[in-house]
This record gives structure tokens, sequence and C-alpha cells, in this order.
């Protein structure tokens, strides 16, 4: 696939991967600071790189959209990844989704990110609302969902963890 430009916000740009930007995916999460809050709470190992990465492509042929690379708009500096998978199979719920470099933590990319998605989810009409969720202890990521106008809903559970989950609309994001 080509690297073809998703979205541009002010100061990111999101695109889809290139099968030689699988390194990318396995420099992310190689460290506990950008795995502790995902799923597993460790760094991913090869086979969850390789097969993460590779659902990226199945998921973009199925349902038009995935988790996309992110990068700066200014130096083209690799930020980390977001975008929307379903979350529960084929027909489960659009879920947002990002994940930011550790050193890219603490610049509002998260909040660029998610609002510019929300618009262009929307803008593309591919539901009339998304979820996203929460490890209980990511407040940083929570106060992110709610600044984007997203209203908290009955906590997921997953991992036998009660995470908080949030939902936004299409009516909310006119309001």
């Amino acid at each position: 696939m080509s690297d073809d430009i998703i979205l541009k916000t002010p100061r990111l740009v999101l695109s889809m991967w290139r099968r030689q930007d699988m390194h990318l995916l396995r420099d992310l999460h190689s460290t506990i600071e950008t795995t502790r809050y995902l799923s597993g709470a460790a760094p991913w190992s090869e086979e969850k790189v390789e097969e993460r990465f590779m659902s990226f492509f199945a998921e973009q042929a199925r349902d038009r959209t995935t988790k996309y690379k992110v990068t700066s708009l200014d130096d083209g500096r690799f930020i980390g990844r977001a975008g929307f998978s379903r979350y529960g199979g084929e027909r489960g719920e659009f879920e947002l989704g990002y994940s930011l470099h550790h050193a890219e933590w603490g610049k509002g990319y998260a909040t660029e990110l998610a609002n510019g998605l929300a618009d262009w989810f929307f803008e593309k009409r591919y539901a009339s609302q998304f979820i996203a969720f929460t490890h209980p202890d990511n407040l940083a990521s929570q106060r992110v969902l709610t600044k984007i106008g997203m209203r908290s809903r009955t906590p997921m559970i997953i991992d036998k963890m009660s995470c908080p989950t949030f939902e936004l609309t299409a009516q909310m994001r006119r309001a």
C-alpha cells in the first residue's frame, strides 16, 4: 500500500502504513511507557507487532479505516499511531484509539488527533457514533476524550478490568 495521506491536522499527518514501516510500530510499542495502559501491559513481542501491523491492512480493506501512521507535518518524524478499528469484530462498534511515542507526550498531539479524527469520521459517515475506552489509571487519555466532547457510558470489562468508556455521536459533535 502507498502512504497516501488520510488526514492532516495543524501539526500532524495521518497516512496509511507501508510494508517497510513495521519497525516504527515495533519501536513505538517496545517500552513499558507506551504499553502499560494497553491490553497485556507489557512491551509487544515481535509476533504481536507483526500481527497488529498486518491487521491494519485488513481493517483498511474491510472497513475503509484503521489505526494510521502519524508523522509530524513539519519534519516528517514518526509520532505514533491513531485512528479507528472495530471493537468486537467485524460488526463491532468503531473505537477511537491512539498511541504516541513517549517523547511526544505533553505536546497536545493526542487532543489534536482525537479532534481531527472525530470530525473526519463523521464527515466520512462511517457510523453515527464511535466509542473509546481507557485503562482506569490513564487519566490523561480520559481528559483528552472529554475535551473533544465524548461522554461517559457504562464501563467495559477488558482484561478483567473495568475500563472507563466514552462515546461520541454525530449529533453531539454538531452541538
